[in-house]
């Protein structure tokens, strides 16, 4: 070589071949975000999704299983009761406490022989009848009585009715009482006595 020619200069780095963009493609923006990764993103997506609705199937599991079990041991409990839910153990009226209906006192036959009227009248201002009763204990204790007075016309139609009551009279001891009838009654009403309670003291 000759020194009068300088020595060729070093290699230059080539640059490297550039991907060949078919003719025709519009060239990217060199502004333009970067596209996001397509594949990645799908993925990441769909697992959250499966985790959410597995996290939902357990919970409705767990809540159906507790139902199921809170209602099989209220049947359970219920089967093995004695008597259905809300039944008192106890009556709330006993039968021994119905009242039994009202029934007629027992008189006593003999009172009518210590009873008898001594007056009947009526009276002069309301024409209401009355009929006064005298009572002759004739048995060995003291008694009362309760005598039962009917005011009848002159056809024996009754007009009104009349009670009289006395107690303590003593054994062959005597007693008056008056019956007094209510409303008016027309001239010739009767007394008459229908029946004697009479009650051992």
């Amino acid at each position: 070589m000759s020194d009068t020619f300088p020595p060729p200069p070093p290699e230059q780095p080539q640059p490297l071949p550039q991907h060949q963009v078919p003719v025709g493609t519009p060239q990217p923006s060199p502004w333009a975000a970067p596209a996001p990764a397509g594949p990645a993103r799908k993925g990441r997506t769909g697992l959250i999704v499966t985790l959410v609705l597995g996290v939902a199937f357990a919970l409705v599991g767990a809540v159906v299983v507790l139902v199921y079990s809170l209602m099989q041991s209220a049947w359970d409990s219920a089967a093995l009761s004695p008597e259905p839910p809300g039944a008192s153990s106890a009556a709330p009226y006993p039968e021994d406490d119905e009242e039994e209906p009202d029934e007629e006192p027992e008189f006593d036959s003999d009172g009518m022989a210590d009873v008898a009227i001594t007056k009947c009248t009526r009276d002069s201002v309301i024409d209401w009848p009355h009929a006064e009763l005298e009572v002759v204990n004739g048995t060995g204790s003291t008694a009362a009585y309760v005598a039962y007075v009917s005011f009848v016309d002159q056809d024996g139609e009754l007009v009104s009715e009349g009670l009289a009551v006395v107690e303590d009279v003593a054994p062959g001891g005597k007693a008056k009482m008056t019956a007094q009838g209510t409303g008016e009654a027309p001239e010739g009403t009767k007394c008459r006595l229908d029946r004697v309670q009479r009650d051992a003291m």
